[in-house]
This record gives structure tokens, sequence and C-alpha cells, in this order.
């Protein structure tokens, strides 16, 4: 097969107050799967975004082959074979159109004596031709509205490679995924790299996933790229990282001792709700406590997050705090009853993209901030200066809008507009989707603060080792339902993936 390149040449890009790019010279040849990994911020996502044409002001040259090209839009991409796949994966599809409408969404209309019309049978027929090629099994009738978020996934890949694809950009393409999905996932990209010699790019924090995967990996840090180097055998994690870092890194999370409350202040009895997907849920939170949610996708953890939240109704059951019941039907009643939420989804759910740093840290308790009826605006900016400060959150300025940070400082801010309310339970769905082992770290020391207030928190993850390095007990749930109450201190993830995939309890 013939081998093509794509690369730049001193490419910089700069958004108000931001250097994002300086001076980058990457390449990569059709046939290779390449690892771009970094910091959050580092400039991954933003180099990436060049190739893909959504990136038009930056300055430089980008070449295929021996031909310079002006990617100054998506479709101009899209014309030379460079497709992207974002990690907000539902903003990509349409969720009221079927897998075939989605999979051929640019070739639906065909003309027929001077009329547009849509030949369905074709239409199915090909995006089924797609799927069987890549071997998806998905039904070409399904609304993606009704797919799993590994499926949606797939359906986009699908997408991207119907047209002319040489060179596939993923962004986080495993943050949502289970094991058994990823391993999916990574057959999928091996397929694509062996029968149709694409390049693939793979935007990881998942480093033991890029070297599982990837041949190569080039590491970028403060909009440079600082290293490029094979994967052998050899490569370790801490490598890898402490390049990221530019310095070294004590892989596990030490936690410190917290006190913790004789009693549970928080208590969930027998909770079902979310459309049947929490089933007779019963946990509980001493003060000063975090109490982990473990459980493959799909299993019921965010279901059973925003249920106690108030964002899905419950169907049965109790929530009650230091002895009282809670009434929570909806957020807000959670909000007033000192509960806060950090959910999986920041930039859906977590934080307002097109307000600045500074009102989205002030955004959960506003009314701390006001006098009658005018906001204080001093009294914000302080605020915001404060935590900006405390979680590390990189930004040039706290009239940031927060759509212009990287993942993991909006993650950041996510979590720093609950610290500004002084809840009393925290409740984290995912918190470090997506985000850097440094940021994760960081995440890890505020969730510690949290808990020298006396506070409650749960923890939902996926992340197994997260769990055992961070958390005081664990709930495993499967189908939404609790398999068992693990204490961390005694547990380990063999035990906990037992439970998960829905062994049943063999001691008392």
């Amino acid at each position: 097969m013939d081998q093509l390149t794509l690369g730049t040449r001193n490419v910089s890009l700069e958004f108000p107050g931001v250097k994002a790019l300086s001076n980058v010279d990457f390449e990569i040849t059709t046939g290779e799967i390449r690892a771009v990994v970094g910091a959050n911020g580092a400039g991954k996502s933003t180099l990436m975004k060049v190739l893909a044409g959504a990136n038009p002001d930056y300055m430089g040259e980008v070449y295929l082959g021996d031909k310079t090209v002006d990617l100054r839009t998506t479709m101009a991409a899209k014309k030379l074979g460079i497709q992207i796949v974002y990690q907000e994966i539902d903003t990509a599809l349409v969720p009221t159109l079927s897998v075939a409408e989605n999979v051929m969404l640019s070739h639906m209309v065909v003309e027929t004596h001077g009329h547009p019309m849509l030949d369905w049978n074709k239409l199915r027929r090909q995006a089924q031709e797609v799927l069987d090629r890549l071997h998806i099994s998905v039904s070409v009738r399904t609304l993606v509205q009704n797919l799993s978020l590994a499926q949606k996934q797939m359906v986009l890949i699908a997408k991207a490679v119907v047209s002319k694809c040489n060179f596939l950009i993923l962004d986080e393409p495993t943050a949502p995924l289970s094991d058994t999905e990823t391993a999916e996932l990574f057959r999928l990209v091996k397929h694509l790299r062996e029968t149709q010699n694409i390049a693939i790019v793979f935007i990881s924090h998942r480093i033991n996933e890029v070297i599982q995967i990837c041949e190569k990996y080039t590491v970028m840090r403060n909009g440079e790229i600082v290293d490029t180097a094979p994967i052998t055998g050899a490569t370790t994690t801490r490598e890898i990282v402490e390049k990221m870092l530019g310095r070294t890194f004590e892989e596990t999370f030490r936690r410190e001792h917290v006190p913790i409350g004789e009693a549970a202040s928080f208590q969930v009895s027998h909770l079902s709700g979310a459309a049947g997907k929490v089933n007779d849920v019963s946990i509980h939170v001493k003060k000063g406590e975090i109490v982990g949610i473990a459980g493959l996708v799909g299993a019921g953890k965010s279901e059973l997050c925003k249920t106690i939240f108030g964002a899905y109704a419950k169907t049965g059951g109790s929530i009650s705090l230091d002895g009282a019941t809670l009434k929570i039907a909806t957020p807000s009643h959670a909000v007033k009853n000192r509960i806060a939420f950090v959910p999986e989804e920041r930039r859906k759910e977590g934080v307002l993209v097109h307000e600045t740093v500074s009102f989205n840290l002030s955004a959960a308790c506003l009314k701390n901030f006001c006098t009658a009826s005018f906001i204080r605006k001093k009294k914000v900016d302080a605020n915001a200066q404060r935590y900006v400060e405390d979680l590390g959150i990189s930004t040039p300025s706290i009239r940031q809008l927060v759509k212009n940070l990287s993942g993991g400082n909006q993650q950041k801010v996510a979590v720093g507009k609950w610290m500004a309310a002084d809840c009393d339970v925290y409740i984290f769905d995912e918190p470090t989707k997506g985000v850097d082992v440094g940021a994760k770290q960081d995440i890890f020391h505020l969730i510690t603060e949290i808990t020298k207030r006396g506070c409650s928190v749960i923890y939902a993850s996926c992340e197994n080792t997260e769990l055992l390095s961070l958390t005081d007990r664990i709930y495993v749930l499967y189908d939404g339902k609790v398999m068992a109450e693990l204490a961390t201190a005694e547990t380990n993830e063999d035990e906990i993936m037992y439970y998960a995939v829905g062994g049943k309890a063999v001691r008392a």
C-alpha cells in the first residue's frame, strides 16, 4: 500500500491570553497508530483540531504528502481524508435519527428527476455494509438515542470512515468505555490500520492503554512537542508521565488520614427510580468518609447519583441527612439541602461553558454574593481568585470563558463552584474522566480537603484503582443493584470485578 504523510511545520496558534501552540512540527504516516499525550492544556486537542480544520487561525504550514494544504474548514480536511471523533460523542450525532441515517448523513440526499428523494433501502444497505466491514454489531434501524455510549462511538467511527479516510483522530476514545468495550474499540482500531492502511491518532490520558495499542507516542507540554519515541517492551507509564509533567511523579496517591464520624450521616434507603435503572439501593456515608460506587459502564452508577440529586425521578425509598428525611424531587431541592453534585458530562451539565471562570465559581451559591438583587462583582471576583489559586486552575484570567479551558481545568471549575457553596454531602460522578494524571491528583487532594471539613463524599467511578486509593468503603453495583459492600482496606480489584459482573456475595 502507498504511504501518505500528514504533518505540520512551525504551526502556532494563540487564543486570548494563551499561546496554545508554539512552532509545532508533527508528522504521522498512514498505517501507524500514534498516541499524542500531555497534561491538560498541553495543546493536544488544539493541534488535532488544526489538522481537522477546526482551528482555522493557525500560523505555519500543514502538509499532506509533498504538498502544502490549507486546512481552514472541517470540510477541507474531510475532502483530504482527515476525520476526527471528538470526546463529546452525543454532540456529534443526531439522537432522533437511526444508526443508518447518522452513518450516511452526508450521503442521504440523491437527485431523482430533479427532486430530492431519500432512497431508504439503499441508505440502510450501504450503512449495513460499512458496519459489517468494521464488524460492528448494531442494528441500522435503531435510534441513536437508544444506544450505549460505546455503540455511539462505533457509529461515529463508521460515519468517519464511510467517506474517504486516511487519517482518523480519536480524542479520549476510551473515557466512557468499560474494559470490554475498550477491547472492542482496540480491535476496531487495529482492523482499520491493517485492512485500510488508515493512520490513527490516539489522544488519551490512560497511559496503560497507550502502551497497549500504540506503536509510537508524542509528548506535548505547554503547546510544544517535547518528545516522540517508539513504544517498546521497556516503555513504562512512569516514563511517559514524567515527560508529560516535566518532573518526577509519584504514581500512587497517598491519602491523608481523616477522622470519620461514628454514625451514618447521609443515608439512602431502598431507593429505586431512573426508569428502572436504580433498584432498591441502600447506602450510607459517615462524616469525613469517602464511599466509592463501583461497577461497569451501564451498572447504574450515574443513574444512582442523579436520582439522589433529584435529576431523575425516584419511585421508592428515602434519603436522610443527620436523621432528618429529605424531600428531593428536583436538583434545586438537593442544593437547598446542602447536597452538591459534580456530573460526568461536565460540558453538558457541570459548567456554563459560555460564562466566565469567575461566574462559574460562584454559580452554585450566587445569593451569597448578592445584596438585595445586585451581584457584588468584587466579591464574586475575590471568590474566583481564591479558588483559581487553591485548585491550581490554569487560566490567563478569571474573565476567561470556560469553553476555552482544557478539560481538566473545566473539571476543576465544576468542582470549585461547589466548594464555595459549602455543602454537607458531595457526589462525584466520574470526576477524573478525560483528566491528566497531574490534575487527577489535584482533584484527589481537593476531595480529601472536603472530608476534612466533616463532609460526606460519594465517589462513583469505573476506575477501580482510583477507588482503592481514595475511598474508605466501596459499594459495587450491577444492573442497578448493590451486589456488595466492601471495606477498601480489605479488598482488591479482583473482588470488585467479581461483584461488578454480577457475582453473588459469598460471605455474610
